[in-house]
């Protein structure tokens, strides 16, 4: 099976689903912290299955075979990482309310406001060419990365490695992830190979997941772009490159221009049949006429929607859950993560910027 995302967290089922890495200290870009050292483990050099795999890989993608077993003998194994990928308990509760408390906040919309006002050509630019507006490069950045200011300290190497070979096995989908991390491992290696750089050297988030747009490896090799024109593609230091790769990932993934994202809704409760509005998740299926026949109450612009819409649902704990009328570029959102309360962060945080950027004057 395929994992057409950018970043990590869409491969996690916990109860604040789908968190970035930025999610963990939202006030850190106050100040500036000294980056933690990357963490140490037990070398791969010595696992008989791990040389395998440099065997497989080096033959299947015409590597040198002793450049490929020191690269990954080099990879050290990390109990952190593991624990990290850990499935949520049973039955924990989801809370929109709490996750959308993370990532709309002062710190990440003024944040967001600088970035737009610094690099308004490349993302106009992006606009044009692709069709994804500025906002919503801005709401991703924002949400992954705090544009650029926590982009992770784990050694890539180390975090694929590990969950190429020691994904946790209580995960009820252990092997099909590990198999995906043994894909991006791959990947990974043939990327520095051509680079020519040190595979020791990028560091990232605790699955892997690399720079300021959070990209895995097989997203960076399909999707990433030299935009600024350098030569190279440098997605952790060359915001140019990073706004059109982002962009470039959403047209291809089907964005629409023009489409909003979400309409309001609410339920006629005579005639609500939300089970069968919930059926298909998040994937818009029904026609307006269909949602409406459900027992789905839209407004006039929503009425008027000529794609398809699905019910969205947003738990909020022990408190009665949101919904939203999602459409075809809401799904596509959940393709840069597979998370509805992702895509919702995203949506918000872009609207926060966007309005601020305006009320300073800004366009």
């Amino acid at each position: 099976m395929k994992f057409p995302t950018a970043c990590l967290a869409a491969l996690l089922a916990a109860s604040l689903p789908c968190l970035p890495a930025s999610a963990a200290a939202p006030t850190a870009a106050k100040k500036k912290a000294q980056a933690p050292a990357p963490a140490k483990g037990v070398p791969y050099a010595s696992r008989a299955d791990a040389m395998q795999l440099a065997e497989d890989i080096a033959e299947r993608r015409q590597l040198e075979p002793r450049w490929v077993r020191q690269a990954i003998g080099q990879a050290q194994m990390l109990p952190v990482v593991v624990r990290l990928m850990q499935p949520a308990p049973p039955g924990t509760p989801k809370n929109w309310a709490l996750y959308r408390s993370r990532f709309i906040d002062p710190v990440r919309i003024q944040a967001g406001v600088r970035f737009w006002q610094e690099h308004r050509a490349a993302l106009e630019r992006a606009h044009q060419e692709f069709g994804v507006p500025p906002e919503i490069v801005v709401g991703i950045l924002g949400v992954e990365t705090i544009y650029g200011q926590q982009m992770g300290s784990f050694r890539v190497l180390d975090a694929l490695a590990t969950l190429a070979f020691d994904f946790p096995s209580a995960h009820p989908r252990a092997a099909e992830r590990a198999e995906y991390f043994r894909g991006e491992l791959e990947q990974f290696l043939v990327l520095q190979q051509r680079a020519g750089t040190d595979p020791t050297r990028p560091l990232g988030s605790y699955a892997g997941a690399m720079g300021m747009p959070q990209f895995m490896p097989t997203s960076w090799a399909r999707w990433a772009l030299d935009y600024d024109g350098d030569g190279r593609i440098d997605l952790w230091r060359s915001p140019a490159d990073v706004i059109g790769s982002v962009a470039n990932y959403f047209k291809a993934f089907g964005w629409q221009p023009g489409m909003p994202t979400h309409y309001p809704v609410r339920f006629d409760l005579q005639r609500l049949d939300k089970e069968a509005l919930l059926a298909p998740d998040i994937l818009p299926t029904f026609s307006v006429p269909s949602f409406l026949a459900k027992g789905a109450v839209l407004d006039d612009s929503a009425v008027q929607h000529a794609g398809p819409l699905a019910l969205v649902e947003l738990q909020n704990g022990s408190d009665a859950p949101s919904y939203v009328a999602g459409t075809e570029n809401f799904y596509v959102i959940t393709r840069y993560n597979w998370s509805s309360y992702y895509a919702m962060a995203v949506i918000e945080l872009a609207r926060e910027v966007r309005q601020a950027l305006q009320r300073g004057g800004g366009s």
